[in-house]
């Protein structure tokens, strides 16, 4: 019987730490980032709806896959997916422009028009928040414009790297099921 009461005790002891642990999970709409204009912007804007969060760069071989992600973001935008773009030069200093040149570089010669953010640290001990939180399931990147599928929810649902492009019929098909 002793055994028994302490175990009860246990566990009503637990559960409330368990009900506030399932409350507060974190999910990437709990999160805010600048904007490349330098505004805090609250991610929950995009909570409902299916994410691809893209680590870019400027001067890098993958660079012209910002065609195939302004492509993906005019064709599924209106069915729920956002494209949230992070500029980084973690990989070979491709990304060191300002704010405003890689806005004007974005503009300029691939029409972007999906959500563009400041220059972040994808990796390491100044690793952002964002990506914090996206690598915890996935990984870390291992190099510009590793992608990150994340669902309705705000959770990290698959990642692609850099040589999976936009347009791609397994990022295409992932899309399509998250969106669902």
């Amino acid at each position: 019987m002793r055994i028994q009461q302490t175990i009860a005790l246990m566990l009503l002891t637990a559960l409330p730490a368990a009900l506030d642990a399932k409350e507060t999970t974190m999910s990437l709409y709990d999160l805010t980032a600048n904007t490349l204009a330098g505004k805090a912007q609250p991610l929950s804007t995009y909570k409902g709806k299916v994410a691809l969060v893209v680590n870019t760069a400027s001067e890098c071989g993958f660079t012209p896959q910002y065609a195939g992600l302004e492509k993906l973001y005019e064709e599924y935008s209106p069915k729920g997916l956002v494209i949230l773009g992070f500029p980084s030069n973690d990989f070979g200093k491709q990304e060191p422009g300002s704010a405003a040149d890689i806005q004007h570089f974005c503009q300029k010669n691939y029409g972007v028009k999906f959500p563009m953010f400041e220059k972040v640290a994808t990796k390491g001990a100044e690793q952002s928040p964002v990506y914090k939180f996206l690598t915890v399931k996935e990984g870390e990147p291992k190099w510009n414009f590793h992608k990150y599928l994340v669902g309705k929810d705000g959770q990290v649902l698959k990642s692609f790297p850099s040589k999976v492009a936009p347009d791609s019929k397994e990022l295409r098909d992932a899309i399509d099921a998250a969106l669902k």
